[in-house]
């Protein structure tokens, strides 16, 4: 789809948390969507991520508590935890209750992965490197101005 193009003053007098409120809307939607495909939810994805990134490091409690700034469903991370493990997907250490992934957990954080990789393609789509990563430090450095954090989590 082509865009009209605006002058330089127009533009700069857009209103960024419209803008930036629209594609976060776009963005989380179309991932939401793919991962619905899955039977998953943001959280179900986060977890499986984390899990599998430093399997044994996480429990309950700090998986949640890590995660719980980026939740807005109101969804109870316990029941995430639950469903996963129900679906023979994440294994709980009984003793310390690390989490890892069994290979079932792995094959699906995979397809979900596939899935939303293809949602980061298509919102790239005529952007190059140089204008993502402008965008995105712009992004951080408002948050930073308005008092939230401008560095990227780790």
């Amino acid at each position: 789809m082509a865009l009209e193009e605006y002058p330089h003053e127009v533009l700069a007098a857009q209103p960024i948390g419209a803008w930036s409120g629209e594609v976060y809307r776009r963005v989380v939607g179309a991932l939401r969507e793919q991962l619905a495909v899955e039977g998953l939810t943001q959280p179900h994805w986060w977890t499986l991520n984390h899990a599998a990134g430093a399997p044994g490091v996480w429990n309950r409690a700090t998986l949640a508590e890590r995660l719980a700034r980026y939740e807005d469903l109101g969804l109870d991370f316990g029941e995430v935890f639950d469903d996963l493990a129900a679906r023979g997907w994440l294994l709980e250490d009984r003793a310390t209750g690390a989490m890892s992934l069994t290979e079932e957990g792995e094959a699906a954080r995979l397809r979900a992965r596939e899935r939303n990789l293809r949602v980061h393609r298509r919102a790239h789509e005529g952007v190059d490197e140089a204008e993502f990563v402008t965008a995105v430090n712009v992004l951080r450095r408002i948050t930073a101005n308005l008092g939230g954090e401008g560095n990227l989590p780790v």
